[in-house]
């Protein structure tokens, strides 16, 4: 599903050079719960932002399956990753001004879609979030916050769902429900990476990476 091979990203600051991601390898199969773990600023954010066709490595490849991503065009990595790759952000992203459903049907703009208010409505059922189809983000809870983010993040049936610390605003009750409803996208066929530093994924994972200092770090538990 996802093949990560020899991957570095460097930046460039004032104060000199960062190597975020240092030479990493990482395979994920079809069908995976993934729990990359690892302290702040250990290099989770950047390994999934490249994974997720937003950020282009220093070096090396990312492939979803066959494809690798960074030898497309930008505009096509960029409807390509629409169409099958679903991103959780951890401070959200909602739209402040668009209701809850008017947020989740954004992501259909992305594909070129339209009519699809039923599978907004579906998503939202399924999430618990029907009753707060038409109330703004500043309306709702932190939980529902993140309920809302991951409709939008299934609204185009994606292949794959990253998350960058989606439970990190959350408490203990509403952090499992969240791991719940990406742990039934698995169960379902689809593939689900979530990036943390907290214990509560790996209980949902098939596999478990830790990360450290931009590098695996396959002696961590």
């Amino acid at each position: 599903m996802i093949t990560v091979t020899d991957l570095t990203k460097t930046y460039q600051m004032k104060k000199g050079r960062v190597d975020a991601l240092v030479g990493v390898n990482l395979h994920i199969d079809k069908g995976e719960f993934v729990a990359l773990c690892g302290p702040s600023g250990s290099g989770k954010t950047t390994l999934l932002m490249t994974m997720a066709a937003m950020l282009r490595p220093t070096g090396g490849t990312v492939r979803l399956g066959e494809r690798d991503i960074y030898a497309m065009s930008g505009r096509d990595r960029a409807a390509f990753r629409a169409a099958n790759i679903g991103f959780v952000f951890q401070m959200f992203h909602l739209v402040p001004y668009l209701s809850v459903l008017e947020n989740v049907l954004v992501a259909a703009g992305a594909v070129g879609q339209k009519n699809r208010k039923a599978r907004v409505e579906q998503l939202l059922e399924q999430l618990g979030m029907q009753q707060r189809a038409w109330h703004k983000p500043a309306e709702l809870s932190a939980g529902e916050k993140q309920r809302a983010a991951i409709a939008r993040a299934l609204l185009n049936e994606p292949k794959l769902i990253l998350a960058d610390e989606p439970t990190g605003n959350l408490d203990p009750k509403n952090a499992a429900a969240v791991l719940e409803h990406l742990k039934d996208f698995q169960k379902s066929g689809g593939t689900v990476v979530v990036a943390t530093h907290g214990p509560a994924a790996k209980e949902f994972a098939t596999q478990t990476v830790y990360l450290r200092d931009g590098r695996l770090d396959n002696g961590a538990s």
